[in-house]
Parts: C-alpha cells; sequence; structure tokens
C-alpha cells in the first residue's frame, strides 16, 4: 500500500486539501496530514482540521508521495518552512512524487525542483515556475516525471484522481471516478 503526504499549514485551501485526502484515502492508500503546528489549524476559509501528525514526527522516507495543497497564506506557510522544502527535495531526489495544487507549486519552485520542468499552478502565478526554472503550462493537471502540478480548487478532484492513478493504478482511479460522479461530471 502506498503511503502519501499532506502538509497543512495555516491558511490551506480547504478544497483542494480534503479533496485529496478524501480521494486518496477512498484508493486505498495510507495518508497522514502532517501539520507544520500542533493543534486544529484553520484553513483560509475558516475550516479548522486536526492533523494526524505534526511535521516534525514524518520521517519523509516512509512516503511515496509528498502533497502540498494551496491556499492562501496556506503556501507562503509552506515555501517559508524549511522542513517542508527539505522534505520536498529528498522526496524528489528519491524519485518518488511530489505534487502541489493551486498556489503550492510556488513551494516546488522553493525547493528547487521544478528546473526544466513542465508544471501548472493558479492562473497569474507563472511567474513563480519560472523563477525556478520551471516550464508553465495552462492544462488543468500536468505530470513531469515525479512532479504533478494542478491549476486550484475546481482542479481538485481531476489532481486528486490523477495522484490515485499514479499512487494505487488506473483501475482504482477509474472506480473512485465513478463512485464520486467525476465522470458526469466532467461528461466522460
Amino acid at each position: 500500500m502506498s503511503k502519501a503526504l499532506v502538509f497543512l499549514a495555516p491558511g490551506f485551501e480547504e478544497i483542494e486539501t480534503s479533496t485529496v485526502v478524501d480521494v486518496l484515502r477512498r484508493s486505498g492508500l495510507e495518508v497522514t496530514v502532517a501539520g507544520l503546528e500542533l493543534g486544529a489549524i484553520e484553513g483560509a476559509h475558516g475550516m479548522k482540521v486536526v492533523p494526524d501528525k505534526s511535521i516534525d514526527e514524518i520521517v519523509a522516507e516512509d512516503f511515496d508521495a509528498v502533497i502540498c495543497p494551496g491556499g492562501n497564506p496556506g503556501y507562503k506557510n509552506l515555501r517559508k518552512d524549511k522542513r517542508v522544502l527539505a522534505v520536498v527535495k529528498d522526496t524528489f531526489e528519491s524519485g518518488k512524487v511530489v505534487a502541489a495544487i493551486c498556489a503550492g507549486p510556488a513551494v516546488l519552485s522553493d525547493a528547487g525542483i521544478l528546473r526544466n520542468k513542465n508544471a501548472t499552478i493558479f492562473p497569474g502565478m507563472e511567474d513563480e515556475l519560472i523563477r525556478g526554472g520551471g516550464i508553465p503550462g495552462t492544462d488543468l493537471v500536468v505530470e513531469d516525471g515525479n512532479i504533478i502540478t494542478s491549476q486550484g480548487p475546481a482542479t481538485a478532484l481531476l489532481f486528486a484522481l490523477k495522484l490515485a492513478e499514479r499512487l494505487a493504478d488506473k483501475r482504482t482511479a477509474e472506480t473512485v471516478r465513478e463512485k464520486t460522479l467525476t465522470s458526469i461530471l466532467l461528461g466522460h
């Protein structure tokens, strides 16, 4: 069973975080939500979530994927945390999946892992990708090697299903897609 780590910082984007955690758990993955601080953490729109663990309790090598949600100021809190940047860089260098959505790809840029990589980000923030040597794309979800990025709250389900496909398998992702009625939403 693959294991995924989702960072939780004050000001996280609720739709992105909860969608990713939910879809990956529905896909049979073990998901750990790691908070940058102890106790309940408040999202960008007032939702409070209690993380499974503190970032100080996790061992990066234990995970097959690391995921950075967006949200403002969530992504800013992730990008200024040296522990987050170290885990992102180590995970990437180990050839494991590193994923980010919305403004989250700015964290990947700061970690120095986007050089010559195709990625997407919340529209209007493309300079964040370029600054880190990334190649901005306009697709809703962009996969380049072991990096998966997506644009924002409305793309969270597509992003989560791509992660499920990569970390579980296509059949599992398709089953979750059907059970969440995503096929109806997307017309296929």
